[in-house]
């Protein structure tokens, strides 16, 4: 009987290491891109029953640099933008804020930011992340699997030492399971959270000679302009 029962465990081991390279020989279903610039739109994400996702996850994100008279008055602003766009703060310096937005506002978020400022330069990039969130939906539908037989084995466990033992395996994969879990949580949030990055550079303010010289260059055009 104890032979049978390490038998069994032998087998569970198997299945579980198992989980770490079954991913590789399934194929994603790629659906249409999730997210539009031209529309500013979103679809909803749909999954099967082993929780693919049969749409492109798209993770955007944008970059802009802007000179503005008072950064600290642009950083405030920039802040209520994400939040009408219902976002939050992701971090905050002196010449720096970076806040995400709801993907499906990324755009319109994006030209409201434009407007606090001259724009120094805006780059918006996309980082097709549909197979890392399906190779790992799919190590996590294997380990929970082998989940559920270390749980049978332990509950037919004959003695301490191959309860002992079960237990050690349970405990590697409830590790496993707590980490993809993780890690599937963070991609949905990056593709259902845009990250907009705004450098900003205080205007410049003229001296007096330099506002006697812009004078002087504003009386000259005005002349010009009227010969």
């Amino acid at each position: 009987m104890r032979n049978a029962f390490l038998f069994l465990i032998a087998i569970a081991l198997f299945v579980s290491c198992s989980t770490n390279r079954a991913y590789k020989s399934v194929t994603p279903v790629y659906g249409y891109n999730s997210y539009s610039e031209s529309r500013g739109s979103k679809t909803d994400m749909t999954k099967n029953s082993a929780g693919f996702s049969e749409d492109q996850m798209i993770v955007y994100n944008a970059g802009i640099g802007l000179v503005v008279k008072n950064p600290d008055t642009a950083t405030t602003r920039i802040t209520s933008i994400a939040k009408k766009h219902e976002g939050y703060v992701v971090s905050n310096s002196q010449n720096s804020v970076s806040v995400r937005v709801k993907s499906q506002h990324l755009n319109e978020a994006i030209k409201e930011i434009e407007l606090l400022g001259k724009l120094k330069y805006k780059n918006i990039s996309g980082d097709d992340v549909t197979m890392e969130y399906n190779n790992l939906t799919i190590r996590l539908d294997n380990a929970n699997k082998a989940r559920q037989r270390y749980l049978e084995l332990l509950a037919k466990a004959e003695d301490v030492k191959a309860a002992l033992e079960v237990e050690k395996e349970l405990e590697r994969l409830n590790k496993e399971i707590d980490l993809l879990e993780m890690q599937i949580r963070n991609i949905t949030q990056q593709v259902n959270y845009s990250l907009i990055t705004v450098s900003l550079e205080e205007r410049t303010q003229p001296g007096i000679l330099g506002y006697a010289f812009i004078g002087l260059y504003k009386g000259v055009k005005w002349l010009f302009v009227w010969n």
